[in-house]
């Protein structure tokens, strides 16, 4: 972990978004700040935790945000550039299937959780399946300018749990700043994600990140962007290739459901998963795309699983 000069402990942290909060930290434009960044639960799940710490978790304590930081110079209308430069996870990491969230809540109606062991490369599961250690935040963005608390689930136009998978070490994330000096905030990291985090959680997981803030005054942005400086796809599943499921028809959301389900049966019949096993292997590890959405009245999406998560 590099040396800073900026220090954010794991104590400095909110809950939502708010402007009217006073920042934790300030900065100057160019500084590289240190981030203890929380797993999700906020420390109600831990290793030896059962599927009753999903029933009875706090919600009002979920996704903490570390921060917020105040950048000097940043103003309405400039854009804040996070350069991610480096991320250590904690030792452990847990997935969640949560009633009544996710993409299939109709499917899968009770709560379940896994709890990873990370301190090797590969991350093992049920059914002789392991998931490769890629580290990557759900939550990077600026406060929205909107006055009140705003939830930390939903993404926004100033960032925050957009849950790209890419944006792990090395990535850059371009963020719109609605509010003086942008109030930074850091939060969600995962040891992996599939993209679209179907089963509502990727592998949930704490992490020391050091990231670079800079004020861009010659940029000006809608919505957040990102630069990927390393390949989209790892060596091993490249030599592997992918088993893929699809979804056809005119809704996207739909759509997806179907690619999931699909996948799901396919995993509950050739590795021996249970249901809600699969469901969830899939949310840390598959990923949907949209492979057509001009052929009116359907679309397609497709789910991709890696061929690498088993040993054969």
């Amino acid at each position: 972990m590099a040396l800073t000069s900026y220090h954010l402990p794991l104590q400095a942290v909110q809950f939502g978004w708010s402007n009217a909060r006073e920042p934790v930290l300030v900065v100057p434009s160019g500084a590289e700040i240190h981030v203890e960044v929380g797993e999700c639960s906020n420390g109600q799940i831990v290793p030896g935790s059962t599927a009753e710490a999903i029933r009875t978790i706090d919600f009002a304590r979920v996704d903490p945000i570390t921060g917020p930081v105040f950048v000097e110079g940043a103003h309405a209308g400039d854009v804040l550039q996070v350069d991610l430069l480096d991320m250590k996870l904690g030792p452990y990491g847990w997935s969640a299937n949560y009633p009544g969230e996710g993409l299939l809540p109709e499917d899968f109606a009770e709560a379940w959780l896994y709890v990873w062991d990370l301190t090797g490369s590969r991350a093992p599961f049920v059914g002789g399946a392991s998931v490769p250690i890629e580290p990557m935040l759900g939550i990077v963005g600026c406060t929205p300018s909107e006055p009140g608390v705003h939830g930390s689930i939903p993404p926004r136009r100033t960032g925050g749990n957009m849950d790209v998978k890419h944006v792990g070490p090395g990535s850059t994330v371009y963020l719109p700043v609605e509010v003086e000096g942008a109030l930074l905030g850091i939060g969600d990291p995962h040891a992996a994600q599939g993209d679209g985090e179907v089963g509502g959680s990727g592998i949930e997981a704490s992490m020391d990140v050091v990231a670079r803030l800079t004020v861009r005054h010659d940029m000006t942005l809608t919505f957040p962007e990102y630069e990927v400086r390393r390949p989209l796809e790892r060596a091993s599943s490249a030599a592997a290739g992918y088993y893929v499921t699809t979804g056809i028809g005119p809704d996207l959301v739909e759509n997806s459901k179907a690619a999931v389900r699909a996948m799901i049966a396919r995993l509950v019949r050739t590795r021996g998963l249970e249901p809600v096993e699969a469901y969830e292997l899939c949310s840390v590890a598959l990923d949907l795309k949209i492979s057509e959405i001009v052929d009116h009245p359907n679309f397609v999406v497709s789910a991709f699983l890696p061929n690498d998560l088993f040993g054969d």
